[in-house]
């Protein structure tokens, strides 16, 4: 599997922007082929470890079934959708990919 992690920066960082954000990941990059987990949300901002990175306000996570369904993922029409609608409040965007194993239970 390979999971895909993404966490915007905005520019207005309102609960709005954030919300209408969180609106447009459900809209254009939930429910696409091969997708096994999808969830997206913002900053839990009563949660602050030393180590917890707070650069962002809203995080999105997709666990693919593989690559090729991430790659797939990636030219999709709706993707590019999503970028035209949204991106023009993003002040910073990191993604984090990473394969990762199946785990259920502890």
């Amino acid at each position: 599997m390979l999971s895909h992690n993404v966490l915007f920066l905005l520019k207005d960082r309102s609960e709005q922007a954030k919300t209408e954000l969180i609106a447009g990941c459900r809209k254009y990059l939930s429910g696409h082929p091969g997708t096994v987990f999808f969830c997206v949300g913002a900053l839990a901002d009563d949660i602050a470890w030393e180590v917890s990175d707070r650069n962002f306000d809203v995080m999105l996570q997709i666990v693919f079934e593989s690559k090729a369904a991430h790659d797939a993922y990636q030219d999709s029409p709706r993707h590019e959708e999503f970028f035209e609608k949204l991106a023009g409040n993003w002040k910073n965007l990191r993604s984090i990919d990473a394969y990762a194993e199946e785990s259920l239970g502890t």
